[in-house]
């Protein structure tokens, strides 16, 4: 027989590896020598649909401090996004 309390934290541990296994994931842009403003600029708004004032900042950070977080979200949404980016000849991994 199960008490309704030792329910609960049954609940509460499986509710607890949803959330360990769902974790949200990160596309890193990485700075290069290559790529022009104008590119990366179009580039971001094109694939990460970001607004051109939300792309801007993101290639200024890349290009001060060599590295951004570009986009959030689970794995599978991140991974076709990431390889655009590589295939436009950008610099970038999800972590």
């Amino acid at each position: 027989m199960i008490r309704f309390d030792q329910h609960k934290e049954q609940e509460s541990q499986d509710e607890d590896v949803l959330v360990a296994t769902e974790r949200e994931h990160e596309i890193i842009l990485y700075n290069d020598d290559v790529n022009t403003f104008d590119h990366v600029i179009k580039t971001l708004i094109a694939v990460c649909e970001h607004t051109p004032q939300q792309a801007e900042q993101c290639a200024m950070i890349v290009h001060y401090n060599g590295k951004c977080a570009v986009k959030s979200g689970s794995y599978k949404e991140l991974e076709p996004k990431c390889t655009r980016l590589l295939n436009a000849g950008l610099s970038a991994e999800i972590v």
